[in-house]
């Protein structure tokens, strides 16, 4: 047997988690997140692909439209995936249910009802007995409709054990053949949620013959936690959500769900048959079509979750990607790990990126190069692949430069002339001046040509911003002609004026290397 065959067979060998999504139905119930008949179909389908097992479709009693969304994709769905309708305790709503669900290859009716104290008293108004009853009828007329039923215990880990295990007990004799204990307000913690799946498993006579399910909300922030308990528990269906969407805080994530297991498989006996691949794909059509956006630093799905800025990090990450990620980004569908050049990034990650760019600097270049990225990472949020071009670009290259520009402070307005006072370093020695003139940008040059004296006509001054938002990179261009010879300066930063003086001084350097040149020739001639 081969390594890869024996895996196989290790794989195989554990135990299956049915996952069910509820993005369609719980999901949904999130404030703002309503999606439209389309946009519910085309999450169905990608969640089918995925290999999700069961799609919980909606609740067909809230509304003709959830009923006719929630049939459609029961119609639509394949052999291998099973269509669950929520329905409360109540008649009508698992007749409703059942028609919608009864057109699918593999349909389920999810039927739920309260029990815990607080529950019982405030909103059901009914007797633990009554509950009892209702339980035994309704899973009952649901059964006679399809036959997979899934009975839920609302607020199950705020239920007395005792009563809870009453209720489990009377919804599989009436024919449920999946348990669901939820904690539908985030209330529990993993090792109280673990222990009532056990208590309950055991002392249930009858729990062999269903399979029991987690369905946790992340009000404490320990729904995903809370999911993995209740399957050590002996739970071997998790309910979640793509990117946890859902009422309150929302509910367990299904992607980080499924790569807990799959990555810790060393640790969990558990597989899932979601295909990982497709998960960045999955969280992204979510988030578009519910109008809520992922938070960046999202597990498994959020920008940040494959991005590296720390110089520590991106280190590490260059000499092997198993130092700081415990997963690849092309597992769960990202095309590849960023390397995200900011103020916190290190030399190496920073001549990783330039040779990346196709630049190979000496150490002395380099180490210039490195100084300005610094000094632009400081004043802008994102640093971009053309920033970085920008800055160590042959045209904008300074370590030849003779000129430099120190520091710039422009006055301009409605109210008068613009001024500009600049300090140029020329040649070791630093010389201000303050010039005014037509504009900032003429006050500026007037400056540098009163600290630099040349007779040079300018034939072009272009700007443009480098990268998006308003703390853009400028990058201003500028032409100088002298003699019939044209010279171009280029010249970066967040600031248009200071990147206008810099390519304007980046210009003149360049007039001053021409002349050296030609007084060179004419002595040797």
């Amino acid at each position: 047997m081969t390594a890869t065959q024996q895996n196989a067979g290790q794989t195989a060998s554990k135990d299956k988690i049915v996952v069910f999504d509820t993005t369609l139905r719980d999901g949904e119930q999130c404030p703002g997140a309503s999606m439209t008949f389309e946009e519910k179909l085309e999450v169905a389908e990608l969640l089918e692909a995925m290999g999700v097992d069961v799609i919980e479709a909606g609740f067909p009693i809230a509304s003709q439209g959830d009923f006719e969304a929630v049939q459609e994709i029961a119609r639509r769905a394949g052999p291998d995936v099973t269509i669950a309708g929520l329905a409360r305790a109540i008649s009508g709503d698992i007749a409703r249910a059942g028609e919608a669900v009864r057109v699918a290859k593999r349909p389920r009716i999810h039927t739920f009802v309260s029990t815990s104290p607080i529950h019982l008293a405030h909103q059901m108004k009914k007797s633990e007995e009554q509950v009892l009853d209702i339980i035994s009828a309704t899973v009952a007329q649901a059964r006679n409709l399809v036959d997979d039923v899934e009975w839920s215990a609302m607020d199950a880990t705020r239920t007395p054990i005792e009563y809870l295990i009453r209720c489990v007990d009377a919804a599989i004799k009436a024919g449920a053949t999946t348990i669901n204990l939820p904690d539908t307000v985030g209330y529990a913690v993993p090792e109280e949620y673990a222990a009532m799946f056990r208590t309950v498993i055991e002392r249930v006579p009858g729990s062999d013959k269903a399979i029991f399910s987690t369905h946790c909300h992340d009000d404490l922030g320990l729904a995903v936690a809370n999911s993995l308990a209740g399957v050590a528990g002996g739970a071997r269906q998790i309910e979640c959500t793509i990117n946890g969407l859902g009422e309150r805080a929302g509910n367990a994530a299904l992607e980080e769900v499924v790569m807990a297991i799959r990555t810790r498989g060393d640790y969990y006996a558990y597989r899932t048959d979601v295909e990982t691949t497709m998960l960045t794909r999955a969280s992204k059509l979510v988030s578009a079509v519910s109008a809520f956006p992922v938070q960046y630093n999202k597990a498994i799905v959020g920008r940040n979750a494959f991005s590296h800025e720390s110089g520590i990090h991106q280190d590490g990450m260059l000499k092997n990607a198993e130092t700081y990620e415990i997963m690849t980004p092309e597992s769960v569908g990202v095309k590849a790990t960023s390397l995200v050049m900011g103020k916190h990034s290190g030399r190496h990650a920073f001549r990783e990126k330039l040779r990346e760019l196709g630049y190979e600097l000496g150490e002395n270049a380099l180490e210039d190069a490195f100084k300005r990225f610094k000094d632009l990472a400081d004043r802008k949020k994102h640093v971009y692949d053309e920033d970085i071009e920008a800055l160590v670009g042959d045209e904008v290259a300074v370590a030849s430069e003779t000129i430099r520009v120190l520091a710039l402070t422009v006055i301009a307005g409605t109210g008068g002339p613009a001024k500009a006072i600049i300090t140029l370093d020329v040649e070791g020695t630093h010389i201000t001046k303050e010039m005014s003139g037509n504009g900032p940008v003429d006050a500026t040059f007037n400056a540098i040509r009163a600290i630099v004296p040349h007779e040079a006509k300018m034939s072009l001054y272009q700007v443009h911003a480098v990268t998006e938002g308003t703390d853009a990179q400028a990058e201003v261009s500028v032409r100088l002609e002298e003699d019939g010879k044209s010279v171009t300066g280029r010249g970066a930063d967040p600031d248009t004026m200071v990147a206008s003086a810099k390519a304007y001084v980046s210009a003149v350097n360049k007039i001053a290397v021409k002349r050296q040149r030609q007084h060179a020739q004419a002595a040797t001639a």
